[in-house]
């Protein structure tokens, strides 16, 4: 029996040696970042939506533009010097998301807004609309029947109500991709993979764990931001390579000291990492109220006096006397939240603290204002 305690407690020490270690939390590096040249591209579009109830544009003139061009396709040419009223259409604009790898044939969601005056688009129809990217190339075109979540109504003596908005609608599937984008992965000499926020110490984890899982060295940091893969020519291959090293799964570092404040809100966030060296901290408040109560002065009855304003001022001091809180080293977040509270001390009164904390040199942080 004592022998089987003489190995057991040992390992019950171990486990409790293990239960007490701070827990690392892995991460898969598809959610840190994104390959270099595998991205969506942005669409934009230039078109005319029609089939709205008298909400339109009206006379615009680049929405009676548009209509001209969208008739003169069916060859229909208004005469020269009509402007007819488009009350129920309406000039717009059109974006859309083009996904990495998307290819001709694929369906696109479309947003819809209105340009000029248009009240509502509500009802409408988006006409034949092509999607230009940023070279000035087609790469999709837009036609469908808006879903507009938005409501208006108006009434004859100018009252409005709007529920959401109204001059902004999407078409689910309503794009269609007319070209593909190369994103030139399967062709350039390395593969780059690059964070979402730079950091060295998660760089040189990442590089280090794809160097691991394929028992190479084909992976190194380059900077903050980009790690570059060896990789052989040929989609085939690379694809399979990049499959497999989205789901490596690595520890990135922690995030660096920093405390973040919102000057128009109030709103301060201070991370884990914040630690605050040895410091006291006293905050007080102190309040001066000047009261005026004057009051009239009867003269005497057959006396020669006037009547008079006296005046009477009551001046009161309110100090409210707090402790003075001490930081020990390397207090924690927890430790700075609760000394400030024992303080009470205001959104606005911590911004003054921290910042004075830091001018003091006793807050080792980045402090970000917004």
């Amino acid at each position: 029996m004592i022998r089987l305690l003489r190995i057991f407690l040992p390992f019950l020490a171990s486990l409790s040696a293990l239960a007490a270690a701070p827990v690392a939390h892995a991460e898969r590096i598809k959610d840190l970042g994104t390959f270099q040249g595998v991205r969506p591209n942005q669409l934009t579009g230039y078109g005319i939506v029609v089939g709205l109830a008298g909400t339109g544009d009206d006379s615009i003139e680049y929405a009676t533009q548009g209509m001209k061009g969208v008739v003169s396709r069916f060859g229909l040419t208004l005469p020269q010097g009509v402007n007819p009223a488009l009350k129920n259409a309406a000039a717009v604009l059109v974006t859309a998301d083009l996904p990495a790898f998307a290819k001709p044939g694929q369906r696109l969601d479309v947003t819809v807004s209105a340009l000029g005056k248009a009240k509502s688009l509500r009802g409408g129809t988006l006409i034949m609309t092509p999607l230009r990217g940023a070279d000035n190339e087609i790469y999709a075109m837009a036609q469908g029947n808006l879903a507009v979540g938005g409501l208006g109504v108006s009434g004859a003596d100018g009252s409005q109500v709007s529920v959401n908005i109204p001059s902004a609608g999407r078409i689910p599937e309503g794009g269609t991709v007319e070209r593909a984008v190369a994103t030139g992965f399967d062709t350039a000499p390395t593969l780059t993979f690059n964070l979402s926020e730079a950091d060295l110490t998660t760089a040189l984890r990442v590089a280090d764990g794809i160097n691991k899982t394929f028992g190479d060295r084909r992976a190194r940091a380059t900077d903050a931001v980009s790690v570059a893969i060896d990789a052989t020519p040929g989609a085939e291959d690379r694809i399979l390579m990049m499959g497999m090293i989205e789901n490596i799964e690595i520890t990135p570092a922690d995030a660096p000291a920093r405390v973040i404040v919102n000057a128009r809100t109030g709103t301060v966030v201070i991370n884990g990492a914040v630690k605050i060296h040895p410091a006291a901290v006293a905050h007080g408040k102190l309040t001066v109220s000047v009261n005026e109560s004057p009051r009239v002065v009867q003269p005497a009855p057959f006396s020669q006096g006037q009547t008079a304003t006296e005046q009477s001022s009551s001046i009161s001091i309110d100090e409210q006397k707090k402790p003075m809180v001490n930081f020990k080293g390397g207090a924690s977040l927890a430790d700075i939240v609760k000394a400030v509270n024992a303080i009470g001390a205001t959104p606005a009164d911590m911004v003054a603290i921290l910042e004075a904390l830091k001018q003091a040199g006793a807050m080792k942080a980045e402090l970000v204002v917004l």
